[in-house]
């Protein structure tokens, strides 16, 4: 299944992504091709490295120039939280320019000279991490700064900051301990990475391109638990990671939006990095993290992640004959449908599409009898955990064998529709 798959139907609305070409971003253009000034800094971003250094030891401390006011939770609308932000950028437009005839490496250097006063821009540097700004400013200081640069610098500047955080030393502890052992890591390398590298992009192959830094040194396995890590649901109250939310109920869109997004991002990257089976094996991979899911959890993130993903996904496993579990997956699609108010008939077409991998008509028909006797299995399963009362006291138990039940009204019908060719009235 390596090759990307279109489908024909957007009932579940799939956005088309435009991706932008690091050599052509108007930030790679020089001095002198008519950039409009920064208003932070005026006419000292057109100042010569050594002059800027002369100007920065007059600055007590440099003080004025590396605000550290990251914790000012006063005003409601948080504008010096905006303030700050534009400044940093600023700021790295400034180092940008000043820095310019100078190799990689020493412009690296250079600048961590200077940033290494803010202690709130270090890896553990802050104590208060969730109320901090100081890693967003530094992520926006990062954008402005390597945005245009070729992807051969950007792979110098990951492994600079890797090099000085010991970032790779620290996801390889955090993977490797039992999930939610070291909750206080697996927070930092989540805000390091999400504010640092990933979150202030414009365009998604800069995005792409900086996760793929992250994920691609590590096995599937490992790929799959950074990806938890760093998108997966967390805890409102202190923002670390929750591993059981996925394994024991059935959760929302909210808490699957983030993982959802990021394979999406990697799905869509169009490099030789990720192939759709890359994406793929590392969704199945995902859905045992740190135990296998519930399966209509599972569906759920499918359905997020796009029709694209979705069918590859099950046309994977028409193909490597795990039809049973296929059918099982169909029936919590469906599930799914009925509780959001999806339209059912895209679990029909979706079941549709994937009949027509299966290469003769015996195939197919014992698929779709999997499918119904899924249906029944699954209901069956649901109201003997009710009879034997291992349920919820909220009832859960109950309302989810409603919604199934309705989804398998629903679900049929569509397929009633369908195959005697009658029009869907309104």
């Amino acid at each position: 299944m390596a090759s990307r798959i279109n489908t024909s139907f957007t009932l579940i609305p799939n956005q088309k992504l435009t991706r932008s070409n690091r050599h052509n971003s108007c930030y790679s253009k020089t001095l002198g091709s008519g950039l409009q000034p920064i208003s932070t800094f005026g006419n000292f971003k057109a100042l010569p490295l050594e002059i800027f250094q002369i100007i920065l030891k007059y600055l007590s401390g440099s003080k004025r120039l590396l605000l550290q006011d990251f914790h000012n939770l006063e005003l409601p609308d948080r504008r010096q939280d905006s303030a700050i932000l534009e400044h940093y950028k600023s700021l790295g437009l400034l180092f940008k320019r000043c820095t310019l005839l100078l190799p990689t490496k020493e412009r690296l250097k250079y600048i961590h000279k200077i940033l290494t006063e803010v202690s709130c821009f270090k890896f553990n540097g802050c104590a208060a991490p969730m109320q901090c700004l100081g890693l967003t400013c530094y992520g926006m200081f990062l954008q402005a700064l390597t945005a245009g640069w070729d992807e051969l610098e950007c792979h110098r500047v990951y492994n600079f900051l890797c090099e000085l955080t010991n970032l790779c030393r620290k996801m390889q502890m955090a993977v490797c301990s039992k999930p939610g052992s070291a909750r206080k890591l697996e927070l930092r390398i989540r805000l390091f990475c999400r504010n640092v590298l990933l979150d202030h992009w414009t365009h998604r192959s800069d995005s792409a391109f900086w996760l793929t830094r992250i994920l691609k040194p590590w096995p599937m396995v490992n790929q799959a638990r950074l990806l938890y890590i760093i998108f997966g649901p967390i805890s409102p109250q202190d923002g670390q990671v929750v591993w059981q939310k996925m394994i024991e109920e059935p959760t929302d869109e909210f808490s699957l939006k983030g993982l959802a997004d990021a394979i999406k991002l990697l799905y869509d990257a169009n490099t030789k990095e990720w192939t759709a089976d890359d994406v793929i094996s590392l969704v199945n991979e995902l859905s045992a993290v740190p135990r296998e899911w519930l399966l209509e959890n599972n569906a759920r993130l499918l359905m997020l992640s796009g029709n694209n993903i979705c069918f590859t996904f099950m046309a994977s496993k028409a193909l490597n004959g795990q039809t049973i579990e296929l059918a099982r997956l169909i029936v919590f699609l469906a599930l799914v449908c009925e509780k959001e108010l999806y339209c059912m008939d895209w679990t029909v077409k979706m079941m549709q599409k994937v009949c027509k991998v299966f290469s003769t008509p015996v195939e197919r028909n014992n698929f779709l009898q999997d499918v119904a006797n899924a249906f029944a299995c699954v209901i069956m399963e649901m109201l003997q955990s009710i009879m034997s009362g291992d349920h919820d006291e909220d009832d859960r138990s109950f309302l989810n064998l409603f919604h199934l039940v309705h989804a398998q009204a629903n679900f049929h019908k569509e397929v009633l529709y369908l195959t005697m060719n009658t029009p869907l009235s309104t």
